[in-house]
């Protein structure tokens, strides 16, 4: 069970990791000189979403991919989720070993 106080943190950080990617994406946006409304239609995403997303954060991931491509950001994502959690010393070595198994 999770306990309230890092319910409230995480929600805090939500709010902040979505109004940072917003603000990036209309910074990009404004630098390529994309308005919002060509935004809607290269995109595909409605024009209230795209106004929704760059004043509170809040949209769809499908929409958000649809943004990243537009603006030649797609790749970006490629990222989330890669990192690696080891448990152990011994993880880290098995992995090693795998990768130069496969090498030969």
């Amino acid at each position: 069970m999770l306990d309230p106080m890092e319910i409230l943190m995480n929600a805090r950080f939500e709010d902040v990791v979505q109004r940072d990617l917003s603000k990036r994406e209309r910074k990009l946006r404004r630098k390529m000189k994309i308005s919002q409304q060509e935004m809607a239609s290269r995109s595909g995403v409605s024009l209230g979403s795209i106004k929704r997303f760059e004043q509170t954060g809040e949209i769809s991931l499908r929409s958000l991919l649809r943004i990243a491509f537009v603006l030649g950001c797609l790749d970006d994502f490629d990222q989330v989720f890669t990192r690696k959690y080891y448990r152990s010393i011994q993880e880290v070595i098995d992995e090693q070993d795998e990768d130069a198994a496969s090498i030969l």
